[in-house]
């Protein structure tokens, strides 16, 4: 075991939450000293992009096919809305005095770590350069103004994460969270270009090093302390039947001999707490320049989904429940199949992820039609099926119980209150027609090399954004659930060393409305300017 891995897995158990204590915290919040949640450069030529909340005709069922949606032309218009339907504003929300922003791309707590960056080739509208996007204004500020040494169509997102606005609130375990978070933003990054009838590619091979180079976020002079962000992943758009390749030796060498501006604004909140020991993982779990990735599954179509809505509707529309209807009718299950369907790694939403499939759902299923209260298990590749059941409690069945699915009966019996306990105590587990862990094959993945600990995250992020849309898609809400008890889960499961460990859960069900609480649309604020 070399050092950055030692240091890593020991910011894993250390930050694991018991039932006899949660990891280390802030031990009092004061809301008026919470961080800016969006982030402004001084100093920046400003480009407005066209006014957000186009529609586009294609269903939400379209998307389980996307070769077969048309591309929209690259341009100023379509930038703007593929950022808005990733990163943008979906409503504003307020309860008396106290107003807040929701985002197309969840966050832990809706504190927002995630910033977003546009590299982009010269367009009409759009100089060639280095752009960071403010969802609050639609806008982008130009940080980096490059020579047209671009390659015709180049068109790159950067996603970095600013730990700090997470800790603020969450303490050590902040740094899982925003792993989260990338995971979510780069769910939603791959509707939203599917949606305008475009792909991703994820360029897995660069270096985090390259990446904060790209973005000029190692330029730390244009930071204040404590509010650098660091880089996480650097993604290609690709637009139409061709399939440019992108060098990032190039792309550096374009940022190097370009203009920069800006200085990031402060965040306006003070540095109460200090956690040192997020600062030692992300230095250990710092990716350096790798072989590119070009794992790839077959794929195969989802089971159908019943929603006739719009994918822009149901982009914009997705929220996280805050309760849930504990009487609620069973879901039917079709829909609990197709949900469950669209998270495996053959469906069309995962072929623009890299890696081999690591991450498998646990499942307590509360009120489903036809299926037995219980525990159930879905592994997302069927490699690890025999390494599951060997690493799991010998009581359970494993028993196939769909011809559609790698769907396994493990145990009856109402599982509810395990539900509950095990997500922190919390009613949203239980009171929902479903909840889950998603569990990881840990040591394996661990031995190969440090940073990779973030790409198991990102990965559940990535499947908690399937559960998110899909939710919403079947009448149903979802809820990320970053607060559980670690060993407990591994212990209920037969789970005796980290060979596997839980890393996310999520949980979906029939929300309860708060009618206390006002809804309002989401760039209302631009057309009142």
């Amino acid at each position: 075991m070399n050092k950055e891995i030692e240091v890593v897995l020991n910011y894993h158990h250390l930050t694991k939450h018991t039932l006899a204590r949660y990891a280390k915290g802030p031990e009092s919040i004061d809301w008026e000293d919470q961080p800016d949640h969006f982030r402004h450069f001084s100093g920046c030529e400003i480009v407005s992009l066209p006014m957000p909340g186009s529609e586009l005709n294609v269903l939400f069922s379209d998307l389980d096919k996307p070769d077969a949606i048309s591309s929209q032309i690259l341009s100023v218009t379509s930038i703007g809305l593929l950022l808005e339907l990733a990163f943008g504003l979906s409503a504003w929300k307020q309860y008396g005095p106290s107003r807040w922003s929701l985002r197309c791309n969840p966050s832990s707590g809706n504190l927002h770590p995630t910033e977003v960056y546009l590299i982009s080739a010269e367009l009409d509208g759009l100089k060639a350069g280095v752009y960071h996007y403010v969802s609050h204004d639609h806008a982008l500020e130009k940080r980096c103004s490059v020579s047209d040494n671009l390659n015709e169509g180049t068109l790159l997102i950067g996603i970095s994460s600013i730990h700090w606005r997470e800790a603020w609130k969450y303490g050590e375990r902040a740094f899982r969270y925003c792993q989260h978070d990338i995971g979510h933003a780069l769910g939603a990054l791959r509707y939203a270009a599917a949606t305008l009838g475009w792909g991703i590619e994820i360029m897995a091979e660069t270096a985090d090093a390259d990446i904060a180079h790209l973005l000029g976020i190692d330029r730390l002079a244009e930071f204040k302390v404590f509010e650098q962000e660091s880089p996480d992943l650097l993604c290609r758009i690709k637009v139409g039947i061709e399939n440019k390749s992108c060098d990032i030796d190039d792309l550096l060498s374009a940022v190097d001999a370009g203009s920069w501006t800006g200085k990031a604004d402060s965040l306006k909140a003070y540095h109460m707490y200090k956690w040192p020991v997020i600062d030692e993982v992300a230095l250990a779990a710092y990716k350096p320049r790798t072989l590119k990735d070009d794992w790839q599954t077959i794929s195969a179509p989802v089971l159908p989904t019943t929603c006739q809505q719009t994918a822009t509707t149901v982009i914009r529309q997705r929220r996280s429940a805050q309760q849930f209807d504990g009487k609620m009718s069973p879901m039917a299950q079709a829909e609990f199949y197709r949900i469950l369907s669209a998270v495996l790694p053959t469906a069309a939403t995962f072929q623009s992820w890299p890696w081999q499939s690591k991450v498998h759902l646990f499942i307590f299923v509360h009120r489903v039609e036809g299926l037995e209260p219980g525990i159930y298990a879905l592994p997302r590749n069927h490699e690890a099926l025999k390494k599951l059941k060997a690493g799991s409690l010998d009581e359970f069945a494993w028993q196939l119980i769909s011809d559609a699915l790698p769907l396994y009966q493990l145990h009856n019996g109402d599982c509810r209150q395990f539900a509950k306990t095990l997500s922190c105590h919390q009613p949203i587990a239980s009171d929902s027609a479903f909840s889950l862990g998603m569990v990881a094959e840990f040591r394996e993945v661990m031995n190969v090399a440090a940073w990779q600990y973030r790409r198991l995250f990102w990965e559940t992020g990535f499947i908690g954004q399937v559960l998110y849309l899909e939710s919403e898609a079947a009448g149903y809400r979802g809820t990320g659930i970053g607060c559980y008890f670690d060993d407990s889960v591994h212990e209920l499961l037969g789970f005796k060393d980290n060979q596997f460990q839980s890393l996310y859960h999520f949980t979906i069900g029939k929300p309860l409305e708060d009618s206390r609480i006002e809804t309002l649309p989401a760039y209302e604020h631009l057309r009142i300017k």
